[in-house]
């Protein structure tokens, strides 16, 4: 990999840090906690899949100058319909910060006492300072920012796997695909939503085409293909391994514990077998997920709305319609890590929502000319959504014959 290639790679790194959200480490605990090794395939699925997606997002961005929420607008004919359109994707946007707002809330109060709404609010402040980086310092100290704070979020949540005593023979089994009973199936589901994000496909085309303008010259996008595809591989890989690690911890030493049913529970077992700094290391990582994801998650929905309806409101007011949701449900006392692992399952349900116009607007030769995707590709893609689809259909009936 060359230096011209390295300096044109970041974007895919503020793509991935909505794969190491609060909403993962929720899903990741309850997997690990509950089942052991039984659901490391997931990961391993969904990170191969967010590969593919996310690199047909920065592609269809850099091939047409346009991100995939203006051209979903322009392809729905009427307002209604794109209103429509846009009202779900907004659903899945406060999804996402409902996660990432509540993950941030309760790693303020695991390191500092905090009352879960105080953390809220303060995770809300402090992602405006973030947002406000792009405006005033470019996008490329944006990425540069996001990047540390994945760094920071990698070594928070694989730390303590130096402290686990892993089974290998578990971590080989659990690659085997299968499933044991509706619970397992919810969790997958809220694995894959917490993994291939909604908002981070719409985001990702609005990123690159930001970070690199509209240049339509062939051999300039063919040298940004080529970043890209080192961009996304690179950054998903860590992201992956993140998200992979989470659960082989919780499985190698959370599992049987009594009283796990939550985040908190779990720092707190961390922290008792396997001492105070692991679990001060994994609290700071969950705060800088919280953050840097929810930083993300507010820049996504403002693009998907300015695509979709060609509307921009301020930053500050977005911020605080987004966060009401999240502080509702930190109010209310519910259980925290619950709403953050159902948010993912409502997230997967998004997910053949943004999949099939990607699949289909990279598909059309149309739109992107020779870097169309070929018949292997295309047939890949279609796979994924109908795979995706299937399992979001599995967890309704089973949720529903289980009820």
């Amino acid at each position: 990999m060359s230096n011209r290639v390295i300096r044109l790679m970041g974007p895919a790194f503020v793509a991935a840090v909505a794969y190491v959200d609060p909403g993962n480490v929720a899903a990741n605990l309850a997997a690990g906690a509950g089942y052991g090794y039984l659901l490391v395939w997931v990961l391993v699925v969904a990170n191969v899949v967010a590969m593919l997606v996310q690199y047909l997002s920065a592609k269809l961005g850099l091939v047409t100058g346009h991100s995939l929420p203006e051209l979903v607008g322009g392809a729905l004919p009427r307002r209604g319909s794109r209103l429509a359109y846009w009202f779900q994707a907004e659903l899945v946007a406060a999804a996402t910060d409902l996660a990432e707002v509540i993950g941030g809330a309760v790693a303020l109060q695991l390191l500092f006492g905090l009352p879960l709404i105080v953390g809220g609010l303060m995770t809300g402040a402090l992602s405006l300072a973030i947002l406000a980086i792009p405006s005033r310092h470019g996008q490329r100290t944006f990425e540069i920012v996001i990047i540390g704070m994945l760094v920071v979020i990698a070594i928070g949540f694989t730390a303590g796997l130096a402290f686990s005593p892993l089974s290998w023979g578990g971590v080989a089994s659990g690659l085997v695909p299968r499933f044991e009973g509706t619970e397992t199936v919810m969790l997958a589901t809220s694995m894959l939503g917490a993994t291939v994000m909604p908002h981070a496909v719409y985001m990702h085309s609005s990123l690159v085409r930001d970070r690199h303008g509209t240049d339509d010259r062939p051999k300039r996008i063919t040298t940004l293909l080529r970043a890209t595809r080192w961009d996304v591989a690179v950054s998903l890989v860590l992201a992956g391994s993140v998200n992979i690690a989470m659960l082989l911890l919780a499985a190698a030493s959370l599992q049987g514990v009594k009283g796990i049913d939550g985040i908190a529970e779990a720092h707190a077992a961390m922290s008792n077998s396997m001492g105070p700094v692991v679990g001060l290391i994994f609290a700071v990582g969950l705060f800088a997920s919280g953050l840097a994801s929810t930083s993300v998650g507010a820049y996504a929905g403002a693009e998907i709305m300015a695509g979709l309806l060609h509307m921009r409101v301020p930053m500050l007011v977005r911020r605080l319609v987004t966060i009401i949701p999240a502080l509702i449900i930190l109010a209310s006392g519910a259980n925290p890590t619950q709403a953050l692992v159902w948010s993912q399952v409502l997230l997967s349900m998004g997910l053949p929502l943004v999949l099939v116009p990607l699949a289909r607007f990279t598909g059309d030769r149309r739109l992107m000319g020779q870097w169309t995707n070929g018949r292997v590709m295309a047939a890949i893609a279609w796979i994924v959504v109908a795979a995706v689809s299937a399992l979001n259909v599995v967890l309704v009936v089973e949720t529903v014959m289980g009820a």
